[in-house]
């Protein structure tokens, strides 16, 4: 009796020890039941039945594990060759981020789950870049992730996988034609330099000839406008002369109804000439053509001032 309630204890200690399950956080174990599917145990504890239930190992290149992770995962690769488009060979270092969204699946749609994902990323990355060319595959890094998570995506579905990122991480091509990229982009650089300093040349001397042509722009406007202000003056000072002298010819009429307007302004002209002829040192003498009518028209012009000189009410109105 005492060997039965030993045996008893041993397994009722040994079923507690078993079939108590805890499971960590954003971790899962698939439990299976005389061999075929049963649960999946969540994170926390968990109870089985022993010799019934067992825990299903998951199987990630070549390790076998007892929980899926199902935080995200990341995946380095390192460097594979690839032959591009134009036929050059080159190394491509990639970098997966996936994650496991079905754990049941994970396990009984692959066996080697890690593996899987790693042969296939491989493949899919030298189809890829096959279809560029070198020149492309440098210069096209987002559309080349973008393809490739796609692929991947679509690809990885059906085990439970969801793949969120694949970045090329370096692009190495050989070494002549890393000596060949060199010497380009160098002669890139000279041919923008001389570019760019030509283009500045040309906007100087762009510069230079608009500001030319707006400084004689400029002092053609002033001279122009100095041209009309000297005509404008001009032509006033000619309009206020010949204003005087009609004030004269009818200060004329008014104080000598017979006298000649015309003889009064020769008078004028005379006496002008006389005074610019005159003004030399040398002694000069003049023969006037015709002597009575230039004196009769200095008499008028005296005989104006005498009518200036007298009261306004003794001197004759203008209509007179």
């Amino acid at each position: 009796m005492e060997w039965v309630l030993i045996f008893l204890g041993v397994v009722i200690l040994y079923m507690a020890a078993n079939g108590v399950q805890i499971v960590e956080q954003a971790s899962v174990k698939i439990v299976e039941r005389l061999g075929r599917f049963h649960m999946v145990a969540r994170s926390g504890i968990n109870f089985i039945w022993p010799f019934v239930d067992r825990i299903r190992p998951i199987l990630m290149l070549g390790q076998r594990l007892r929980s899926i992770d199902l935080r995200e995962q990341v995946e380095d690769f390192p460097p594979q060759p690839v032959i591009t488009r134009d036929n050059v060979t080159m190394l491509v270092d990639t970098v997966l981020y996936y994650q496991i969204t079905d754990p049941k699946r994970a396990i009984y749609e692959i066996v080697d789950l890690g593996a899987a994902i790693h042969q296939l990323t491989v493949t899919s990355l030298r189809n890829v870049m096959g279809e560029l060319a070198l020149d492309e595959t440098l210069t096209s890094r987002e559309t080349v992730n973008l393809k490739l998570r796609n692929i991947l995506d679509e690809a990885t579905d059906k085990w439970g996988v969801k793949v969120n990122r694949v970045e090329l991480k370096n692009i190495e091509p050989p070494k002549a034609i890393q000596d060949a990229m060199a010497k380009q982009m160098k002669a890139e650089r000279e041919r923008r330099a001389v570019v760019t300093e030509a283009e500045g040349s040309k906007r100087a001397a762009v510069l230079t000839a608009e500001g030319e042509r707006d400084a004689a722009i400029a002092n053609a406007e002033g001279e122009k406008r100095s041209t009309i202000l000297e005509a404008e003056g001009i032509a006033e000072a000619r309009i206020k002369i010949a204003q005087a002298e009609a004030e004269a010819i009818n200060r004329v009429r008014g104080a000598l109804p017979d006298a000649s307007p015309a003889n009064y302004l020769i008078a004028l002209k005379y006496l002008d000439s006389l005074e610019k002829i005159s003004s030399g040192r040398a002694t000069k003498i003049f023969l006037p053509f015709e002597a009575s009518a230039i004196l009769s028209s200095i008499g008028g012009i005296r005989e104006i001032l005498k009518a200036d000189e007298r009261p306004p009410s003794q001197r004759p109105s203008p209509q007179d």
